[in-house]
């Protein structure tokens, strides 16, 4: 196997338990593949900040084994570190610096000798270019997220986490962050994203992990976990309202909407036999007329709660 099929983060039976006695990870393997975006998906208190913290090096690892690139974060730490971009949830920034020095600053930070050029070409990447000699505090939310990444990528590191990177900012600034890690992504960086926006990890990520408790509950590529996971359902809207579920249609996972007008059946795509068709005849057998007949499909959030909900 050669390094380039290596994942590029190792993670095995990592375990961390705060001086409280709180247990916050419970035994996590994972390992993220080069170049790809993984979504870190988990309610509040799940481990999601606690993994980050001991990959990335703000947190003590004790019980376990994390490797960036090969090397071990804990025996190589400063090799770790300076192959990770971390892209933090919070507005940390020096109000009164301007954007170039902000970003030339941190590449410093990692030993990087200057290089106006490299910094300039960070710039243009995230449209920071026409703002370089503005100041932080001049700047919207959605330019001071960018600068963030901007801070984090000025030491060209080949894994970046982003920590909620469209938290707060409105609809046509998080389709542009979009943008952004799409870029990122072509250009092989790897990116390990955390958020409460189920349709940006739908949108953007390779995989989802779930973790819940401390646990990783389930690992798999976006697209197939919708596939296996996701039902769909049928509404059948009907000429006239139904007053209730006609007893001959009781066999059938029906709910009725408030106004009568509506039906909602769910069913499992993957099944070999859906009962839509004898669902319709049966609909029509029992009077009730249809004006429409529409099907959707769970999202990725459906998804994730039932997950949730079901880990004991």
């Amino acid at each position: 196997m050669t390094s380039q099929d290596r994942p590029i983060v190792s993670i095995r039976d990592v375990r961390k338990t705060y001086a409280t006695g709180f247990q916050a990870l419970k035994g996590v393997d994972l390992e993220i593949a080069r170049g790809e975006v993984l979504a870190l998906l988990g309610p509040n208190g799940a481990g999601k900040t606690t993994l980050i913290s001991l990959i990335c090096g703000m947190a003590r690892l004790e019980e376990g084994i994390i490797e960036v690139g090969g090397h071990d974060v804990v025996r190589d730490y400063r090799a770790a570190r300076r192959m990770i971009g971390l892209v933090p949830q919070e507005l940390a920034l020096e109000p009164f610096s301007k954007v170039r020095d902000s970003v030339a600053y941190s590449r410093g930070l990692f030993g990087k000798p200057r290089d106006d050029a490299r910094v300039e070409a960070v710039l243009r990447s995230l449209s920071l270019w026409e703002k370089r000699d503005a100041k932080i505090n001049e700047l919207s939310g959605g330019m001071k997220r960018r600068v963030l990444i901007a801070k984090a990528l000025a030491h060209d590191p080949e894994v970046l986490f982003l920590d909620e990177p469209t938290a707060g900012v409105d609809v046509e600034l998080r389709k542009g962050m979009w943008d952004v890690m799409r870029e990122l992504r072509a250009q092989g960086v790897t990116i390990i994203l955390t958020t409460h926006y189920i349709e940006e990890a739908e949108a953007m990520a390779d995989r989802v992990a779930v973790i819940s408790g401390g646990r990783i509950l389930l690992i798999e590529e976006t697209g197939a976990l919708m596939r296996r996971m996701g039902s769909k359902r049928l509404t059948i809207e009907l000429q006239t309202p139904a007053g209730a579920i006609p007893p001959a249609l009781e066999r059938y996972d029906l709910t009725l909407s408030a106004d009568g007008m509506s039906i909602d059946y769910a069913y499992d795509r993957a099944a070999e036999r859906t009962g839509i068709a004898s669902l319709l005849h049966d609909l029509s057998q029992a009077g009730l007329r249809l004006r429409d007949v529409r099907t959707t499909q769970d999202s990725l959030e459906d998804i994730f709660v039932n997950l949730v909900k079901e880990d004991p």
